[in-house]
């Protein structure tokens, strides 16, 4: 049997076990097969992450179609009321990116890869969409205190040596990335578009430079 990108384009495809061996290959494959694939697993989310690491759709493709269906509706109100365009946004969204939409991150190509892609994709769809009175714009968070890195924040050598990359020397917290995403999302930024807000505390000023290499 044939198993085209066709076979699984648009289909919602959930593998238990994704973390780590059989599972993980299978995830894996079917984001190479176009499929919107759910990551299940056990005990280890770090392993997890690296499977999703290795599916760019889940990154890349999502944000698509969320941004096109929501396009969609903001066009139709723009058409309905002509008059409001361009003064004030009619839609404004907001891409969750990384800081390795710019920064290189070896052994983590995939990753990088499809965060680098949402930069693209964001501005690419704010160009064409800004006439219309839609606002796209991305935030990209450094290292910030969540589930996924507790791994590095709950252990003080490792947290030490993270400070490194971070000239404002602290991690960043949700809250942190929640407010500029709010702010984005307001009329207070109307001006802005397609524009990258780096929420990382310095982390894309090349620190290793601070003392001149």
């Amino acid at each position: 049997m044939s198993t085209s990108t066709q076979n699984f384009k648009g289909q919602v495809v959930i593998v238990t076990g994704a973390s780590s061996g059989i599972g993980q290959a299978c995830a894996i494959h079917f984001g190479s097969l176009g499929a919107h694939v759910v990551v299940n697993y056990l005990s280890s989310e770090e392993e997890a992450n690296v499977t999703l690491d290795q599916i760019i759709d889940v990154n890349l493709t999502g944000q698509f179609l969320c941004i096109r269906e929501a396009a969609r509706q903001f066009v139709k109100q723009a058409q309905a009321d002509p008059a409001k365009v361009p003064h004030k946004a009619i839609g404004k969204i907001v891409m969750m990116s990384s800081v390795h939409d710019i920064i290189p991150w070896a052994g983590h190509v995939n990753y990088a890869a499809s965060k680098g892609g949402i930069m693209m994709l964001m501005r690419s769809v704010s160009q064409e969409l800004a006439p219309q009175g839609v606002r796209i714009n991305s935030v990209s968070p450094g290292a910030i205190r969540t589930p996924i890195n507790k791994s590095v924040w709950s252990d003080e050598a490792k947290m030490k040596e993270l400070m490194h990359l971070i000239p404002y020397r602290r991690i960043g917290t949700p809250d942190d990335v929640a407010k500029a995403v709010a702010w984005l999302a307001s009329d207070d930024s109307d001006y802005v578009n397609g524009e990258t807000l780096y929420i990382d505390g310095g982390m894309t000023l090349f620190p290793e430079f601070a003392d001149n290499g």
